[in-house]
């Protein structure tokens, strides 16, 4: 047990350099408010004074004190060395300073003093004076393996107590506080500290300890500690002779150290898992920063082929980092090919933008100045090839995304596949640009092949492929189903005829009659037509003008004829048939056509790509330059990882036979 506060001092002194914190070792921490009396304790553990005093702030670093009980032998040289330290510095800071006290007349002990809370800043001390010293106290006692030594005098109410108050927060079951009760030869006549010694105003788990300090009489006077320590007992046994025996700085040093051993003893397991838990962890760190570059040619072959082998590998889905939270490098691309752009083209109607008017109108601009007997080719074919080429545009949006895709690769491979790639800032950015620049030069052709793709359609229109139908069997189908119709229609007469034929009987003299004055009527209008001059293509009367073009524009809207009717319904037939004829064929022949001139080319020329542009002699020095803040890391790392080993073989040291 005696070995095991020596082992934790030699773990501080490994850890010196890069910081105790992360292992969280047990140490005891005095807290306290300014002018509590925690120099003074201090001091009387150790026997010896040592510690600056003066008004206001004088502790203004955390002070981690190691005692070692040896033969006699003190080194009063560093005490020294220590306190023209602490009278040289000015401010408040965070680092602490160690200082290392060998004497026959302490105990193994380790503590950590830290400055007195304040309230109110005097001279030079900054505004937030309070702000900061607490949340440099708290981050010492929120560290779970710290013992809390709470000091509070005895002269003021225990319920307002600073040190306390704090302890609470990180501590609020108490189970690793001990409270210190100073000054306890101050209180006014006529009243003691019993009932706060014996726990009953505020109780404490690991106790209540009483001392008496020295005065600032026996200071000046230069009363020593072994005669202020007489007099505490003495006094201790006039005033509290039931807690003589459990009271003053000897027995708190007694205390501190049993509770330190058995601290230690109960954190050691964890102590000893988090140590390898921390060293596999920090091994790990140092192996992802790589080695020190020294042959520059075979590390720049080496990243620009993996990142070219991770770049195909993303498109293949054989990577060894694959995205679970969204579609990524291939997988991605066969999306955009079968569901964003086929979609796209499923949705474009095929007589979308056509009207009947617009149709009725094509067919008479193709006939020319003779009305026509047939429907013209020329017509179905003006008109599907303006349906067609409204595959264009979604065609050129599907190399875009595709294009889009492969650049997000870039960013996905520097990420997660390379991480060569973040100690040389200047190598990355020299690879994606090159990979940027292939892709960019790829885009226009591959775009001119999708033109191209259309253009091939729209040049020649195959009215003799296999699905597409003929125009004589659309018009055969057209006339037959307007039979069937005009059947229909005059099955659904046949008995309104049937009742129409006794009406017809009964009418049939008012109907002679009818013509008779109709034939009368018609003689004496065309005897007045003779007598009126002529109008149309006659000569036009004075002022009036002739309109040839007025009855050339077709109604905007008008019921068509049947031969109308048919005949638009079979250029509808017609380019709808053929419309889905090239519209299959181009929702296959884009992707393939993507694939080869863009995203195939990429991957089978980007090794090559890269080494011809990035593998010249005067570019390796300069490619391969580590950022400033990867080689720090490596060197923080490799130091802490130096530190953790020593720690393990430091703890490997003790024996279970030494626990008890």
């Amino acid at each position: 047990m005696e070995t095991l506060i020596p082992t934790i001092n030699r773990l501080q002194e490994v850890f010196l350099t890069v910081g105790a914190e992360i292992i969280q070792l047990p140490q005891i921490v005095v807290v306290g408010s300014q002018s509590s009396g925690k120099s003074s304790v201090l001091e009387s553990l150790v026997g010896r004074d040592f510690l600056p005093r003066g008004s206001g702030i004088v502790t203004r670093r955390p002070l981690v004190l190691q005692l070692v009980n040896v033969a006699p032998l003190f080194h009063l040289h560093c005490i020294l060395n220590f306190l023209s330290a602490i009278h040289s510095f000015q401010g408040i800071s965070s680092e602490p300073m160690y200082l290392k006290i060998f004497s026959p007349k302490v105990l193994n002990l380790t503590l950590v003093d830290l400055p007195g809370i304040t309230k109110v800043p005097v001279g030079d001390q900054p505004e937030d004076i309070e702000a900061q010293v607490q949340e440099m106290i708290l981050s010492f006692i929120s560290n779970p393996n710290s013992l809390i030594l709470a000091v509070s005098p005895a002269n003021s109410d225990l319920a307002t107590s600073d040190a306390l108050k704090l302890a609470r927060e990180v501590d609020p079951d108490g189970r690793r506080t001990l409270l210190v009760v100073s000054k306890l030869d101050l209180m006014d006549a006529g009243t003691d500290a019993l009932e706060v010694l014996l726990g009953r105003v505020i109780p404490v788990r690991l106790g209540i300890i009483g001392v008496v300090n020295r005065s600032q009489h026996d200071i000046n006077t230069k009363k020593s500690l072994d005669d202020s320590m007489k007099d505490e007992l003495s006094f201790l046994q006039r005033h509290y002779p039931s807690l003589a025996s459990r009271a003053g700085s000897h027995y708190l040093a007694k205390t501190l150290s049993r509770l330190l051993m058995h601290h230690i003893r109960d954190c050691l397991p964890d102590l000893k898992t988090r140590v390898t838990v921390l060293s596999a962890q920090y091994q790990a760190r140092l192996n992802s920063y790589g080695q020190p570059v020294e042959d520059h040619s075979a590390t720049l072959l080496q990243i620009v082929t993996k990142f070219a082998s991770d770049y195909c590998n993303t498109i293949e889905g054989t990577a060894r980092h694959i995205q679970t939270s969204e579609l990524c490098g291939g997988a991605r691309i066969c999306y955009i090919f079968h569901e964003t752009f086929g979609r796209t083209l499923q949705s474009i109607d095929p007589l979308g933008g056509l009207t009947e008017l617009d149709i009725l109108t094509a067919i008479r601009n193709a006939t020319g100045p003779r009305p026509a007997l047939f429907v013209p080719e020329v017509s179905f074919e003006l008109l599907v090839k303006r349906q067609i080429k409204r595959l264009e545009e979604p065609s050129l949006r599907c190399v875009e995304l595709v294009h889009e895709e492969l650049q997000r690769i870039i960013q996905h491979c520097s990420s997660f596949s390379t991480q060569e790639l973040l100690r040389f800032p200047k190598l990355h950015d020299s690879i994606v640009e090159v990979v940027t620049g292939l892709l960019r030069k790829r885009l226009p052709i591959t775009n001119e092949m999708v033109h191209s793709l259309i253009a091939i359609e729209l040049a020649y229109i195959n009215t003799k492929h296999p699905d597409f139908t003929d125009a004589a069997q659309v018009s055969a189908s057209v006339n037959s189903q307007q039979v069937i119709n005009f059947s229909l229609q005059q099955a659904t007469n046949v008995s309104f005829i049937a009742l129409q034929k006794t009406a017809e009987v009964v009418l049939c003299e008012a109907v002679s009659i009818t013509f008779h004055i109709q034939t009368l009527t018609s003689i004496s209008l065309l005897v007045a037509e003779e007598k009126a001059p002529p109008a149309g293509f006659g000569s036009p009367s004075k002022g009036q003008a002739i309109n040839l073009l007025d009855t050339v524009s077709v109604p905007a809207s008008r019921k068509l004829s049947a031969r109308e009717q048919r005949d638009c319904e079979v250029i509808q037939r017609l380019i709808k048939c053929y419309f889905l004829i090239v519209r299959k064929s181009i929702q296959d022949s884009v992707p393939k056509t993507v694939m080869h001139f863009l995203v195939n080319f990429v991957k089978e020329h980007l090794q090559s790509e890269l080494v011809g542009q990035l593998y010249k002699q005067p570019l390796l020095q300069e490619l391969l330059i580590e950022s400033q803040d990867t080689a720090q890391q490596r060197t923080e790392v490799a130091q802490m990882l130096e530190a953790l080993k020593k720690a393990s073989n430091i703890i490997s040291e003790i024996r279970e036979t030494h626990l008890w």
